[in-house]
């Protein structure tokens, strides 16, 4: 994620100072990304020292004032005209544990693949619960409309993203069951003894079964006050 990007967006509008720009950023995720003074500290003095951004005074409170440079607003248009780099996607956590569950002496995949379905869907109902709660505040047109827009945006990638994991999980599980029937079929009995891809089970878990299940907890984004 642009640290740096999402900063020199937010100046755009006008002169920020360092903990204000931190509340502005989350505000406009949803602190789904949160960010500490730190942190945006460090990226403004990069940034300084790029010659993207400048210093300008300070406000009456004795805060020191940030504006965007020129050659900061060309990045940003470049940024906002670039299409995300899909060529190298980052790691997935998920995706490693699952591959190297296979096979896994002593790990049973479909008792990993069910508890993040479990997860997975509890988490997108409360992705779906907090966009109800965004489309309620935009529809009754507060002043931090634009804010509410900008979460709305990203609660919905974030449903997005989920219901495709949770539709990859059931995808894994059925891919894992037909991998695992098979070897057992073209197996001889000289290896009746190696261990199935997939234990097996009487009834294949859905995601519509894990919705009637008890999901884990999770630490899940809430729209800052």
């Amino acid at each position: 994620m642009s640290i740096r990007h999402g900063l020199l967006a937010l100046l755009e509008h006008g002169p920020r100072y360092g903990s204000q720009l931190r509340t502005e950023f989350e505000s406009r995720t949803g602190a789904t990304w949160p960010l500490n003074v730190g942190q945006v500290y460090t990226t403004l003095n990069r940034l300084e020292r790029d010659g993207m951004v400048a210093q300008s005074g300070e406000d009456d409170a004795g805060h020191a004032l940030y504006v965007i440079t020129e050659s900061g607003r060309t990045e940003l248009k470049s940024w906002f005209e670039t299409p995300v780099d899909r060529t190298s996607p980052p790691r997935d956590e998920l995706s490693i544990k699952l591959a190297m569950a296979v096979g896994a002496p002593g790990v049973d995949i479909r008792n990993v693949i069910q508890s993040q379905r479990h997860h997975t869907v509890k988490a997108m109902q409360d992705y779906t619960r907090l966009k109800a709660q965004a489309l309620a505040a935009i529809e009754s047109g507060g002043s931090q409309e634009r804010d509410d827009v900008a979460w709305l945006l990203v609660l919905e990638q974030l449903i997005f993203q989920t219901e495709a994991e949770a539709r990859w999980l059931d995808h894994c599980e059925v891919r894992l069951i037909r991998l695992s029937a098979a070897a057992e079929r073209g197996a001889g009995p000289t290896k009746a003894a190696t261990p199935p891809l997939i234990a097996p089970a009487t009834q294949p878990a859905t995601s519509a079964s894990a919705r009637g299940g008890q999901p884990a907890q999770r630490a899940r984004p809430t729209r800052p006050t």
